[in-house]
């Protein structure tokens, strides 16, 4: 964990500074994640605590680091917990209707509300689907290995802390490749 930690810290340093965007995206960011991804693994709970604070702290950052004015920065954000969170929500709530079980906890969906707050509507769906390409890959090889089928319980917080510094560090590069690859496909 601590270097995990050390080492993300260097990456968050080599690509915003020392400034705000440090701290931000760092201490109120980065480490959190560290933190939920070790406890979801361990006790299968986000704690609020991360998630509920990292929300005020995804519409900070966006505030004081988007370049944007108030009333934008604030809507960004407001989109993308919005889209973050209720998409979750009603995955979880129509898997639990279906199924008359819990699919995704209720930690995941204010995660997710999270990584909405910081990144927006557009990047809170690319994280999520860099989260569920790396928990679907991660989540079958497990199944397989330790033969419990679809049975087995695996914690999505880890695949969202995944997905969330994959874009933090790579986003625009994700997002270009996607786009050249896609409009390729669409002229042939």
């Amino acid at each position: 964990m601590e270097l995990t930690t050390a080492v993300l810290s260097v990456m968050v340093y080599w690509k915003f500074g020392a400034g705000l965007g440090y701290v931000f995206y760092f201490l109120l960011f980065t480490a959190p994640l560290v933190a939920i991804t070790f406890i979801d693994l361990e006790h299968k709970i986000i704690p609020d605590v991360f998630s509920l604070s990292g929300i005020g702290c995804g519409i900070l950052a966006t505030i004081f680091l988007s370049g944007l004015p108030l009333v934008p920065s604030l809507l960004f954000s407001l989109k993308g917990i919005l889209a973050g969170g209720g998409a979750l929500f009603l995955v979880s709530w129509i898997y639990e209707k279906l199924r008359h079980q819990e699919g995704i906890g209720g930690g995941d969906v204010k995660l997710t509300a999270m990584l909405g707050a910081f990144f927006g509507w557009k990047g809170v769906f690319v994280v999520l689907l860099l989260s569920s390409l790396a928990g679907s890959v991660i989540g079958i090889f497990l199944m397989l290995v330790f033969r419990k089928g679809l049975k087995m319980a695996i914690p999505f917080g880890p695949f969202l802390a995944i997905g969330a510094l994959l874009y933090l560090f790579f986003g625009k590069e994700i997002i270009a490749w996607y786009l050249g690859h896609t409009l390729n496909y669409i002229k042939l």
